[in-house]
């Protein structure tokens, strides 16, 4: 009986005929063994699959590089190396995220100073406040303690209220020094970071005048 290949029945014998031919194409392996030799084959032993090996197609052609397993001291360097870039890479973020925010909040170097000037004043004036509680507190201990001192010139018994009355301020002066203490580093690093903040904005300054410049130049040229 004469059989009739349609188009259909063709591409079927086609892809039939192929089948073994895909099955059989098995990835090759090429890697070096324990004696340096470069090797060739359907598969990579055990003891050599550390060395790291390529996968070919069937024509040879490498699909796949698996590299070599790293020594402990490799392992380390790399991540400390990964280490450094991703601390490089947060400073790079913060220097970007400070630098549009002082883009934003200022536009000349006296503003910032003026910033500065506000921000400092209002510590200032705590500062001068706390100060003032200290002298006053200080005062009244001086005259418990003279008033004290006259009652047992007198030969009176001494005044315990006015001792325990004593003690309560002399923590309270106590508490103000810690108060002042933190102010004062308050304004210091206060001023340091406007300081640095002025620092960069005249850096970023410079920065934006010398591409104006140069696009000045290309331009008249």
């Amino acid at each position: 009986m004469l059989q009739v290949f349609t188009p259909g029945r063709a591409l079927l014998v086609l892809l039939l005929s192929a089948l073994p031919l895909a099955v059989d194409a098995k990835p090759l392996y090429r890697y070096r063994n324990a004696e340096g030799i470069t090797v060739v084959d359907f598969q990579v032993p055990l003891e050599s699959i550390g060395n790291g090996y390529e996968v070919l197609n069937e024509k040879g052609m490498v699909v796949k590089v698996v590299p070599r397993e790293l020594t402990e001291e490799e392992r380390q360097e790399k991540d400390a190396q990964e280490r450094l870039l991703a601390a490089a890479k947060a400073e790079e973020e913060r220097l970007r995220k400070l630098d549009e925010s002082l883009m934003l909040r200022y536009s000349t170097v006296a503003d910032i100073e003026d910033a500065r000037r506000r921000a400092m004043g209002n510590l200032e004036i705590r500062l001068a406040i706390l100060r003032g509680n200290r002298r006053g507190y200080k005062q009244q201990v001086e005259n418990y303690q003279s008033q004290l001192a006259d009652t047992e010139r007198a030969g009176f018994d001494v005044d315990m209220e006015r001792l325990r009355e004593i003690e309560n301020l002399q923590k309270e002066i106590q508490s103000i020094d810690r108060d002042i203490e933190t102010r004062e580093l308050e304004i210091e690093v206060l001023g340091a970071k406007f300081q640095a903040d002025i620092d960069r904005f005249e850096m970023l300054q410079e920065a934006v005048d010398m591409r104006r410049a140069l696009s000045n130049k290309q331009s008249s040229q």
